[in-house]
């Protein structure tokens, strides 16, 4: 429509039924627009509910680990670990040790090793395995697709 006094632009919108509203305050002369407000902002929300609907959380799920885990067992637990990964949730692997186990934290090590190994294909090691007081801690995260 072009420059127009604020007074004339007014009347056009109330003529029309509608809302004279301000979409660029800072630019010189400011840029109004004759719309329905009502309509627009429930357009909006539309729009903003559709993103948060699309858009996927993402959780840290945790399988727990021994030094000692047997190889029927610990697939069982890569498995887990491959499903997560699959779902885009990275996934917290944690080893605990007992006792006497305390002075063999290497074989924990190789044992956190050997599942990022077996996971390598779904997800990559976000944090490697470090101590935390009694417990061996590694994050995995999903590969992108």
């Amino acid at each position: 429509m072009g420059v127009l006094p604020l007074a004339e632009a007014v009347n056009q919108a109330q003529a029309r039924g509608m809302d004279l509203v301000l979409m660029a305050a800072k630019s010189n002369p400011p840029v109004c627009r004759i719309m329905d407000y009502g309509k627009y902002k429930y357009e909006q929300s539309k729009k903003a509910n559709l993103a948060k609907k699309r858009q996927h959380v993402m959780q840290i799920k945790e399988v727990k680990v021994r030094a000692s885990t047997d190889t029927h067992d610990l697939e069982t637990k890569l498995k887990l670990v491959r499903k997560f990964l699959g779902q885009g949730n990275k996934v917290k692997v944690s080893l605990r040790f007992r006792g006497r186990e305390m002075a063999h934290t290497d074989r924990g090590a190789d044992q956190l090793k050997h599942v990022a190994e077996q996971v390598a294909e779904y997800g990559k090691p976000e944090k490697m395995p470090n101590m935390e007081g009694r417990q061996m801690i590694m994050v995995i995260a999903p590969l992108k697709k």
